[in-house]
């Protein structure tokens, strides 16, 4: 797992969240680890049978650890199922939510033709509104349920230390909720992978936040202790063999529930979800001459970001736009952020210009990020233009907030700009 892997999400997700006015929960619900609401019946069946099933994963850096609840809970199901071949594909990606996730569902997602989904944002989506939240992910069950009706969906609740105290006093993170209430709708299964957790901490049995031993007296001291994190988020691997664990008491409870078949889609909650967003490469937007597609074979940013951004483009100079015309509310941008990246400057329709940074704290490498550039609109023909700008941010307060200093000043003198996709609820237009 890279390092920025830690406050990064806090950070993507003030950057990607927009406002909403979200549906009201039911407040009488039992706060349970599982809720088997239709279960999970046609991948069960097909696990029975020993036949060949696909699950894949969507989330963020919880479930994209190399050593996490993803595959652990793949070998447990290769356990309890011996004789179906079973194959996992790793769709999270790190420092992002569920908005981005709906996006980047048919790139990401059904193209692998999943027979069981997993979807975890509880963590991420912690600085996005609840209606925001809601219209977001279900669109990610929509557009699954329109490409696959068969395959089985689970929503999966990852725990941070802000949500202790919540899961303690018998209430639900406002993620939480938001994620059960289209897990109501829908009749979607869901397990609170942090209600043990939360348990175990209140009886001085598990350490939340702490750093891993080092030396025999520290082990000693721990007292039989589980330690779950390093950083109140991301946890070590007996954390993460609780979260599978909650998993496995999970499907067996939903073992005989719900009857084979496809899932029929009722009534979306919202007329605006994101059932029907665009992922389209930046190359079908204005590009001004400055732009280059970056090739693979040949560009170490392009090549480690392919599989995400399956295109890449750079522009460096100062005064290199990016217009965009669309039809529609909203309009994201799936990029890449690093040491050389500057900032952009963003002016929606005739709206006052807005500066935004492709450079943060966690910075010293490069990583796929997301921004919102326009959110909220009225729906209609909009246009956006991004242009670099000739200022860099302060690129050493931002690595001070970490306590890093710059290795090499000359890796970060520079105000390139990494784009892969347009994210727009609408379309663009000519």
């Amino acid at each position: 797992m890279s390092v920025w892997h830690g406050v990064v999400l806090a950070l993507a997700l003030v950057l990607c969240a927009g406002s909403c006015v979200s549906k009201e929960g039911p407040s009488s619900k039992p706060l349970a680890e599982c809720m088997v609401r239709g279960g999970i019946p046609n991948v069960l069946a097909k696990l029975e049978q020993g036949e060949a099933v696909r699950i894949v994963y969507l989330g963020g850096s919880i479930t994209n650890a190399n050593d996490g609840w993803r595959p652990q809970s793949l070998e447990w199901f290769q356990e309890q199922y011996p004789n179906a071949k079973l194959e996992g594909i790793n769709a999270a990606i790190s420092g992002t939510g569920s908005d981005l996730a709906a996006f980047r569902l048919k790139q990401d997602v059904l193209t692998y033709e999943p027979d069981l989904l997993f979807v975890e944002f509880a963590v991420n989506d912690g600085w996005t509104s609840d209606g925001r939240i809601q219209r977001a992910m279900e669109g990610v069950v929509r557009q699954t349920w329109r490409a696959r009706p068969s395959c089985d969906i689970v929503f999966v609740h990852t725990i941070h230390s802000g949500m202790l105290k919540e899961l303690q006093a018998g209430e639900l993170p406002h993620t939480v909720k938001s994620h059960e209430i289209v897990a109501d709708h829908y009749g979607i299964p869901s397990v609170l992978f942090g209600l043990e957790v939360a348990r175990l901490e209140r009886e001085g049995k598990l350490i939340f936040t702490a750093n891993w031993p080092q030396t025999e007296a520290e082990r000693t001291a721990l007292e039989g202790k589980i330690l779950f994190s390093a950083d109140g988020a991301h946890p070590y691997a007996d954390g993460h063999a609780l979260y599978v664990q909650a998993l496995a008491r999970s499907i067996a409870k939903m073992k005989d529930v719900g009857r084979h078949g496809p899932h029929a889609l009722p009534q979306p909650l919202f007329t605006d979800n994101y059932e029907h967003v665009t992922l389209t490469p930046v190359s079908k937007s204005k590009l001004s001459s400055g732009w280059r597609k970056l090739d693979p074979a040949k560009d170490p940013t392009a090549k480690e970001f392919s599989k995400e951004l399956p295109e890449v483009w750079m522009a460096e100079e100062p005064g290199e736009t990016i217009t965009v015309r669309f039809l529609g509310t909203s309009l994201m941008v799936f990029d890449a952020v690093g040491p050389d990246c500057g900032q952009i400057i963003v002016t929606v329709d005739d709206r006052k210009p807005r500066i935004v940074p492709r450079f943060d704290a966690w910075c010293e490498w490069h990583r796929v990020y997301c921004f919102t550039a326009a959110a909220d609109l009225l729906d209609g023909l909009h246009t956006v233009k991004m242009e670099i700008d000739s200022q860099q941010p302060d690129k050493a307060a931002f690595l001070a907030e970490r306590g890093v200093t710059m290795d090499d000043p000359k890796r970060y003198d520079s105000t390139r700009w990494y784009v892969g996709s347009i994210l727009i609820t609408g379309r663009i237009v000519d």
